[in-house]
């Protein structure tokens, strides 16, 4: 989109807007027409999108779980785990405050003389 005028870039969105149905404009309108960005470049397919350590979530998921006692863990921890490493690599808020909340609550067992969970 570099090639193209800022009025020519808002005639295509506006273009592309227009032709979309009315829920998908809904949508649209309800996260702000003016942060939408149809031309924004996909993301990467997940499995060669990586984390800041620059590791893969498969990678990421097999460390993990190498370093988890097999007798403590089953598919629900396992996929769980999963979950979290997807999110963190894919920049979710929601796994973000799950994150966030795990680390206080670890701080705070500590804190106040508790063994972890």
């Amino acid at each position: 989109m570099d090639k193209f005028t800022p009025k020519e870039i808002e005639e295509k969105k506006k273009a592309i807007f227009d032709a979309m149905g009315k829920r998908g404009q809904g949508q649209i309108l309800k996260k702000g027409y003016e942060k939408w960005n149809p031309f924004q470049e996909p993301k990467d397919p997940i499995d060669i999108r990586k984390d800041k350590t620059k590791r893969t979530s498969q990678v990421l998921i097999r460390e993990f779980l190498s370093q988890v006692d097999h007798d403590e863990y089953n598919n629900s921890f396992a996929g769980g785990a999963f979950e979290m490493c997807l999110g963190i690599i894919n920049d979710e808020e929601k796994i973000r405050g799950m994150f966030e909340f795990a680390c206080w609550y670890e701080a705070l067992l500590k804190k106040e003389g508790h063994d972890s969970i």
